[in-house]
């Protein structure tokens, strides 16, 4: 019978990476991802407890973003970020203000909320 060699997982160093923020009016998604966009880490407000309207707000957001920040310098050493917004909610300016607190420095701020163009498929004509 073979012997089972178990291999240590090795975690690899990320210093520099990707901030992408969803914001919406009921809730705020924080994810860290390395330079190709592969997920290091990832919260939300609604997974740090908060329940029903309180998801939407600007501190939400904030404990959010520290939470996420906290398991990615730990985990991973990052120590900069490219900040992507997508979003109209309350937590867009908070999550990244929260980074100061984790000695993240933020490199680029780009909002890439998706901008309607032509529209939806309008109705077909009424027969009368």
């Amino acid at each position: 019978m073979a012997e089972a060699k178990s291999k240590k997982k090795q975690r690899r160093s990320v210093p520099t990476g990707q901030l992408h923020i969803q914001a919406t009016f009921n809730n705020t998604i924080i994810t860290f991802a390395d330079n190709k966009g592969n997920v290091l880490t990832a919260a939300s407000a609604g997974a740090c407890g908060f329940r029903g309207s309180k998801k939407g707000t600007a501190y939400a957001a904030q404990i959010a973003a520290e939470k996420a920040a906290e398991a990615a310098k730990s985990s991973y050493g990052l120590r900069t970020v490219d900040v992507f917004v997508k979003g109209v909610g309350l937590g867009r300016d908070a999550a990244i203000r929260a980074m100061s607190g984790f000695d993240i420095a933020v490199n680029s701020i780009k909002d890439v909320t998706g901008v309607p163009h032509g529209g939806v498929r309008p109705r077909k004509a009424r027969r009368a």
